[in-house]
């Protein structure tokens, strides 16, 4: 049952960030003809040209490199991925459908146009873009395109996703002025994509970061059981002797996701509501459940 929870909660994140990052494009670029990055950038500027649906660009172009990055990236990954391409595909025309069928839909996307101009829009589009990404990126999925190479790369080198899907789409946008051939909405794409990729990585830093909580309490044995069952995280036992007592007591180490760490204070208060525990903010965290080390060895 808890198994089943954890799948329907994943799903429906990505499924919110594919909502985000759908709506920032349909509701803000591309009224403006902004061209982003990425997959959807490609399909931007195929769209502009021949008027050829984004959805179906995208959904081409990324069956494409699923299929070369399948092997490296995994099958988990792999199926989310392709949940994700044929879910953006649909909203990329069910979206605009949504808006024009509600009575002042789109007359409030066109005042907001009107009153804000495409500046503003570049800004909105690119937090609603990088929010979705970072939202996706953290339930282990992702919108594909671009994001798909910056997985790659970020598997075997320490650069963050938001800085390798930065450098892709500098050159993505710079080739859109062969389309528009209007500097001016160029340089909206360039700060487009800055927005979005400062807000994918602040998303995404913010989610990574882990707490080292110390527990002190003589229901040792029934938290640390609810926390690797619940939780799904190790714990370590180690003894301890309390200086005013005397007393031999054991402590409990658990490093967690700082977004579960509510979680596992609501644990522990239902088992022993009197237990005492530091927490600290630690640097970083490597290994099984948290992130994978990616230093350069030396060659022989």
């Amino acid at each position: 049952m808890n198994q089943v929870l954890i799948y329907t909660k994943t799903y429906f994140l990505i499924t919110l960030g594919l909502l985000l990052y759908v709506t920032g494009w349909v509701v803000f670029l591309i009224p403006n003809q902004i061209v982003g990055g990425g997959v959807s950038g490609v399909g931007a500027i195929i769209y502009y040209l021949t008027g050829f649906p984004i959805g179906y660009t995208y959904f081409i172009l990324n069956a494409f490199l699923l299929a070369v990055s399948i092997k490296v990236l995994g099958k988990n990954f792999a199926i989310k991925t392709i949940i994700a391409t044929v879910i953006v595909t649909v909203f990329f025309q069910v979206i605009p459908e949504i808006i024009a069928s509600i009575p002042t839909g789109t007359d409030f996307v066109k005042k907001f146009h009107e009153d804000n101009g495409p500046l503003m829009c570049a800004i909105m589009g690119g937090i609603f873009s990088g929010a979705g990404i970072a939202i996706t990126f953290a339930q282990g999925g992702s919108t594909g395109g671009t994001d798909i190479v910056a997985l790659l790369i970020n598997k075997y080198r320490n650069v963050t996703p938001g800085r390798i899907i930065l450098y892709i789409d500098l050159v993505i946008i710079a080739s859109s002025f062969f389309v528009s051939h209007d500097f001016v909405k160029v340089m909206y794409g360039y700060i487009l994509i800055a927005v979005m990729s400062s807000t994918l990585d602040f998303l995404l830093s913010g989610s990574k970061q882990s707490v080292q909580i110390f527990i002190f309490s003589k229901k040792y044995e029934e938290i640390a059981d609810r926390i690797s069952v619940e939780l799904h995280r190790g714990v370590s036992v180690m003894n301890s002797t309390g200086w005013f007592t005397k007393e031999e007591n054991k402590v409990l180490l658990v490093v967690v996701k700082k977004y579960q760490s509510n979680e596992l204070y609501r644990l522990i208060k239902e088992v022993d509501k009197n237990a005492f525990i530091t927490v600290a903010s630690v640097m970083g965290v490597f290994g099984k459940g948290f992130e994978q080390i990616k230093a350069k060895t030396k060659k022989a």
